[in-house]
């Protein structure tokens, strides 16, 4: 049973299969509440996909604002309200991110919450403002980080938990690129994209470095396609935000976000 199942997904994804599946067979036949900590969402797809199969199951997805990429699941019997459960989320704002020419990025921010200990899962979406970042974590882990958190990169910094609805929300940053290219392969628009030849990129692709749309892609010569989300270990991730025609000597022009 487990086998079949199995073949819905990638290798590396089936310890998370297991754990979300063991939550919905919990919550149908022990009749189990289970809040997850922040999942991504491909792994938020997974456990849709597996509630699904399940007609006794309901579930709830929240973030702490709407359009949020990382959020928490609630899985519980199909005959209890979700809605009525509290989402479990605080909001944690960092200040004191610009002092003289140091600016604080995403990473400093994420590295600092980390080298606390604390679990990527346990940290939703964090939104970084030119003086400070609203960062949604679990509730569970607030009060730890209110009081140890004191430094990010060599920037010390003063912390708070506010009301979610005072959340701001950042606006994402997109370096856009047009390019030309032969295809919509994956290797030969990650060579374009990262400046790194196309024989370079092939490898780390087939050791299971990059992720499209936040899945695991070992084929270099997967196709792309519009909407696209790709990351690629070490090197960031760009978004395929529109392929635009094709020129006339043939080639496609597509025009790229990446993030910065």
């Amino acid at each position: 049973m487990k086998n079949d199942l199995y073949v819905h997904f990638h290798p590396n994804e089936r310890p998370f299969v297991d754990r979300a599946s063991e939550w919905v067979e919990r919550a149908a036949y022990a009749h189990e509440l289970k809040a997850t900590d922040f999942l991504d969402p491909r792994e938020a797809q997974i456990l849709q996909s597996l509630v699904n199969r399940n007609p006794d199951v309901g579930l709830r997805l929240v973030g702490g604002y709407e359009g949020a990429e990382r959020r928490r699941a609630f899985i519980a019997p199909d005959y209890r309200v979700l809605d009525d459960e509290p989402d479990r989320i605080a909001l944690l704002k960092i200040t004191g991110g610009s002092q003289g020419h140091l600016e604080l990025d995403h990473g400093d921010y994420l590295g600092a919450l980390l080298g606390l200990g604390i679990k990527r899962d346990r940290i939703g979406d964090l939104h970084v403002h030119d003086t400070f970042c609203h960062c949604l974590i679990i509730e569970e882990i607030a009060d730890y980080l209110n009081i140890h958190l004191r430094q990010v990169h060599r920037v010390h910094v003063l912390t708070d938990i506010i009301p979610l609805s005072e959340l701001q929300v950042a606006k994402t940053a997109l370096e856009e690129m047009n390019l030309s290219v032969a295809s919509l392969r994956l290797d030969g628009i990650c060579s374009d994209v990262y400046r790194i030849s196309r024989s370079k990129i092939v490898d780390p692709i087939r050791a299971g470095r990059c992720r499209v749309n936040w899945k695991v892609e070992e084929d270099p010569s997967a196709q792309l396609k519009d909407g696209d989300v790709i990351s690629f270990k070490g090197l960031g991730r760009f978004r395929v935000l529109n392929v635009e025609g094709i020129t006339k000597k043939g080639r496609l022009r597509v025009k790229i976000g990446k993030y910065i």
